[in-house]
């Protein structure tokens, strides 16, 4: 206690609830900042601070870890990030789905859906250290950490992707991944479900895995079914991520169509099995509704697609396609053929499914966001105070303590990032201070763009970044690239418990 007398912090946050991330529950402290890091968490109430803010009745958590986004050119363009700062958001994990911005040589108009981060002139960057070079120049609000896309890579080397890579094509993209990775690249990622990617065989992605594995990474996947094909698709992901030796992370994991649901039993029971065997993880975000490029097959398994942008019908945006084809006086298949190229949101999952996944212990959150759609999906804007808000404290899907620790030491642990998720003496300073009883997302499908209520202050690295529904300016986000990060995950799943507790009769 001498000791803290004596020191002078730069700021103490005093009569916090703190939720320190690990599952543990909360306790009452304060919490001294020096510069990034925490310096000391207790009773402050002796010591000297440059400032002192008290926080009683607040919950304070670590800041949040957005663990699947696509914002690799939202970093630049809007370097405020407040779509994810204002839910209490301090480090985003960019590159999915097989679409990075970097490392791409991009000799034509990105093809769908590479569209949904970007133009050819925003893929300027031909290598990933280009990229993490001018983030750090130009710095965002956020930390960031970079996937590199397989799509991304078979469009700079490949110019007709509707067939496997040849031998030639495949060591160039494995030359562009293994200096990504040198770079900073924590790993791949692929979205083999779409058509840059649909015609590459197990073995290419194999091949491209074991660059991951020399350098100690991860490998990220947007599967190849999602809907009737997905017990398949796990098990081809399974048998690459095992063949490669790297962690496996199942992208926005869900089970579409309607002849689909409530089969998350079945792939969780799957995924917990496999976990103990090889280390995995997931992630998902809390609707019951999905968003990407406009595809007829996913028109056809849901019960209603909304339209996110398009091109040829900027006026789209937020409608109902099944309303613009009665205007348009045509079928909803030519509908889909005049707005391309175009992004739509499709209600085709189950809401028992979502809450099934979300509650599963190696579930990360990840709000799966598109920041160029003009009417955008709400999970840009409020996957994380909707899970807290709604899933946590309304319907107690899971303790809070639990929550938090889905947005945060876990994801920390996944993706290998050093002294972040948790709140400790020595760790940085990203924090989140909310109030339990009022946070709740406010967007919605009729208004995406809506901030979240609740989130009062975030810190990033130390610096105040959101204030009582504002960014204060500041751009103290950081590039965590590979070779400054720990060793990626060890699956946490408690597979017996688990099973007993939510999947049987849940």
């Amino acid at each position: 206690m001498d000791d803290i007398k004596k020191e002078r912090f730069d700021l103490v946050l005093s009569g916090c609830v703190l939720i320190d991330g690990s599952g543990s529950p909360a306790y009452r402290a304060d919490i001294g900042i020096s510069a990034d890091r925490i310096a000391a968490i207790g009773d402050l109430s002796a010591s000297r601070a440059a400032k002192r803010i008290d926080v009683t009745g607040m919950t304070v958590a670590p800041g949040f870890i957005d663990a699947h986004t696509h914002d690799d050119t939202a970093l630049l363009d809007t370097p405020d990030m407040a779509m994810k700062v204002s839910q209490g958001v301090t480090t985003v994990v960019a590159g999915n789905c097989g679409i990075s911005i970097a490392p791409a040589q991009m000799r034509r108009d990105p093809p769908p859906p590479l569209d949904l981060i970007g133009a050819r002139q925003d893929y300027r960057f031909a290598t990933m250290g280009a990229y993490l070079d001018e983030l750090e120049r130009r710095p965002a609000a956020v930390n960031m950490v970079m996937l590199a896309g397989h799509a991304s890579l078979r469009a700079s080397v490949m110019a007709d992707l509707d067939r496997p890579a040849s031998d030639g094509e495949i060591v160039q993209m494995a030359q562009m991944l293994d200096e990504a990775m040198r770079e900073g690249a924590i790993g791949l990622s692929t979205g083999l479900a779409y058509a840059p990617a649909r015609a590459a065989p197990a073995g290419e992605i194999a091949r491209l895995a074991e660059v991951v594995h020399r350098h100690g990474g991860l490998y990220a996947t947007h599967m190849r079914d999602e809907a009737d094909g997905i017990l398949g698709s796990i098990e081809e992901t399974l048998t690459t991520a095992s063949s490669a030796r790297v962690p496996v992370v199942f992208s926005h994991h869900k089970c579409v169509g309607k002849a689909n649901h409530g089969l998350s039993e079945t792939t969780l029971r799957l995924l917990a099995q496999a976990g103990e065997q090889q280390p995995l993880a997931i992630d998902v975000y809390p609707y019951a509704a999905s968003s990407t490029v406009l595809k007829e097959d996913r028109v056809g398994q849901s019960t209603k697609v909304l339209i996110t942008w398009s091109l040829a019908m900027p006026e789209a945006g937020g409608r109902d396609l099944s309303q613009i084809a009665r205007e348009l006086g045509c079928s909803v298949s030519e509908a889909i053929a005049r707005l391309q190229p175009a992004g739509a949101i499709y209600f085709a999952l189950d809401e028992g499914d979502v809450r099934r996944i979300i509650a599963w212990p190696d579930a990360m959150i990840g709000s799966d966001g598109l920041p160029r759609d003009r009417f955008p999906h709400p999970r840009l804007w409020g996957t994380f105070p909707r899970v807290l808000g709604h899933y946590s404290r309304d319907i107690r899907l899971l303790a809070l303590e639990e929550a938090i620790r889905k947005m945060t030491s876990l994801p920390a642990g996944v993706f290998g990032l050093k002294d972040r998720g948790t709140i400790a003496v020595g760790t940085f300073a990203d924090l989140v201070v909310f109030d339990h009883r009022r946070i709740i997302d406010c967007a919605t499908f009729s208004e995406p763009t809506l901030p979240s209520q609740g989130i009062e202050r975030v810190y990033i690295n130390g610096a105040l970044t959101w204030l009582a529904g504002a960014s204060t300016g500041a751009r103290c986000g950081r590039v965590l690239r590979r070779n400054t990060l720990e060793r990626p995950m060890r699956s946490q799943c408690e597979t017996a418990q688990w099973i007993g507790q939510h999947v049987i009769g849940s």
